[in-house]
């Protein structure tokens, strides 16, 4: 297992929790999943979706790179480093789309 795998794992695991630990919490149907330079939301999907959506991209993700790797890997380069970057961004974006949509209930 590599330490790309490691960082992984512990992203989707943390994007997991925060989805047991926020969908209880928030209060509406809906979540705000992007936002203008106002402020406010421009777009919204319902909340199963947009919680556990983002984990299921996530995988996707890793899926489409473990195939690059293994049937195309003299056309891949940096996989490892991409993953990394991947699984911190989308993990941290779902915070931050967890905690907008709890603090705005």
């Amino acid at each position: 297992m590599s330490s790309a795998d490691i960082v992984f794992a512990c992203a989707l695991a943390v994007m997991i929790g925060c989805n047991l630990y926020g969908e209880p919490r928030i209060a509406g149907e809906r979540v705000a999943m992007q936002w203008g330079f106002d402020g406010k939301p421009t777009w919204d999907a319902p909340k199963r979706t947009a919680l556990w959506g983002m984990v299921v991209f996530m995988l996707t993700v890793r899926l489409i790179i473990w195939t690059a790797t293994t049937f195309a890997p003299e056309k891949v380069h940096g996989a490892n480093l991409g993953l990394m970057l991947a699984s911190v961004i989308i993990a941290a974006s779902h915070i931050f789309i967890v905690l907008k949509a709890i603090k705005r209930s």
